[in-house]
């Protein structure tokens, strides 16, 4: 499998993980302290996925540069989801609006430069 299809997925589940999050994050900033388990699991399920398979494209053919950044930026921004869901939501406590919107920045940051190297990397 070549690197361009792994690009191309992993922006597909991204952009599909990008959704749940904006549906949580809009929940929150409404006023609820939490958003539905279900959504939460979902949105952390597919994110993993997303993860797990630029990681493997990472170690078997090879990423471009940016990829390989947005990958980092993805792992940071899975450790800020999963401290969410440990200390907040598992807790039944309200998640902390400041720490929502630096994973959704990072996750967005991670989420752009993975747009951008797998456009170039469509580019003859």
């Amino acid at each position: 499998m070549e690197s361009i299809l792994f690009l191309k997925t992993v922006c597909v589940l991204v952009a599909i993980t990008a959704v749940g999050g904006l549906a949580m994050a809009g929940m929150r900033f409404a006023g609820k302290p939490q958003p539905p388990t279900w959504l939460a699991m979902l949105h952390g399920l597919l994110a993993g996925a997303a993860l797990t398979l630029l990681l493997y494209a990472y170690f078997t053919v090879g990423l471009p540069a940016l990829a390989a950044w947005a990958l980092l930026l993805f792992v940071l921004a899975a450790a800020g989801g999963v401290y969410l869901n440990l200390n907040f939501h598992w807790k039944m406590l309200p998640l902390p609006m400041g720490i929502i919107v630096g994973h959704a920045g990072v996750a967005v940051a991670g989420f752009v430069l993975l747009l951008v190297a797998t456009w170039a990397a469509m580019r003859p």
